[in-house]
């Protein structure tokens, strides 16, 4: 429980941080962060935590955040986004190999979907942190592609 308690701390702070003072980007990853955050809270309200079998309800969460990191990665005018549409499909993965192979132990199903997550956090972070930069610098490069504000 511990575990779950730092790891939505990391993720409000770095959410929060986004939001507050990142560019176009950093806000729409924060938006999907949250999204998946609340389907997630939605999903644990409505059905018990299961590992034994393919996760449906996740596999529809990870495939919204799959598609939506990667549309944001195309439209983007950062690299960092490319960083988070693969960890967003590593989960994707996971349930894949599940389907492929049942009798995978629950807990090594479990970590494949949740693993990369961790890494999320300090990446929009580190993001947001570096349109911070950018910005005091005086550098005025578009957050979105054919786009000309950041």
């Amino acid at each position: 429980m511990l575990r779950i308690a730092c790891f939505l701390l990391l993720m409000l702070l770095a959410v929060g941080y986004a939001l507050r003072k990142g560019g176009g980007p950093e806000r729409a990853l924060a938006l999907i962060l949250l999204a998946m955050l609340a389907a997630d809270q939605l999903l644990h309200l409505a059905f018990p935590v299961g590992y034994a079998s393919l996760d449906a309800g996740h596999l529809v969460i990870d495939l919204f955040a799959a598609a939506a990191t990667m549309l944001l990665a195309l439209y983007a005018h950062r690299f960092w986004p490319m960083l988070a549409a693969v960890l967003q499909c590593l989960p994707l993965l996971g349930h894949v190999s599940r389907a492929i192979d049942m009798s995978m132990q629950p807990a090594a199903y479990l970590t494949m979907q949740v693993a990369a997550s961790w890494l999320l956090p300090p990446l929009l972070a580190i993001a947001t942190w570096r349109h911070q930069k950018r910005r005091q610098a005086g550098a005025n490069e578009p957050g979105w592609i054919g786009s000309l504000r950041a």
